[in-house]
């Protein structure tokens, strides 16, 4: 597994299910770290990953994507649903007003993210984000491409 070999750890919210449960199980299986932050009433509805290195358990949402933010270097999204979208641009916006300078990626499989590429650069054309604004997100279809333009991200400040 890509991020177990490199000594990444994996920092994400703590569930055993969907695609993140998934990537969590093959970067453990690879004797990588695994960080789940997961709020109380998720974890009291046993959707918590009981096999991780470390899990962290707070009292709200607001506080577990706030941590996951303050712990990690970079933020990646996988193809998912609202939760994918809402954590996505909460971090995206956090970046945009300056809280934090990170690497924000889209892991494109299959070019699952071009609908919303295409909304973003349809916002940009209608004048309610500025051009600079959409180098803020890095695309790839494969994990290491990703990783490659991950690494290469620089945040410019004073984008306006």
């Amino acid at each position: 597994m890509f991020l177990a070999r490199r000594g990444i750890t994996l920092i994400y919210g703590g569930g055993k299910a969907g695609l993140m449960g998934e990537v969590a199980e093959a970067v453990l299986g690879h004797q990588g770290h695994v960080v789940g932050i997961i709020p109380q009433f998720l974890k009291d509805r046993e959707v918590a990953h009981d096999r991780l290195s470390e899990l962290v358990v707070v009292d709200t949402m607001h506080t577990r994507k706030a941590k996951m933010n303050e712990a990690a270097d970079g933020f990646i999204a996988l193809p998912g649903g609202y939760g994918t979208y809402e954590e996505l641009f909460e971090v995206l916006s956090w970046s945009r007003v300056g809280l934090h300078q990170k690497p924000i990626g889209l892991l494109n499989v299959d070019g699952f993210f071009d609908p919303l590429l295409d909304l973003l650069r349809h916002t940009v054309q209608q004048g309610f984000a500025a051009p600079q604004d959409l180098e803020l997100i890095v695309s790839a279809g494969d994990v290491p491409t990703l990783y490659e333009r991950m690494s290469m991200f620089r945040h410019r400040r004073g984008q306006r």
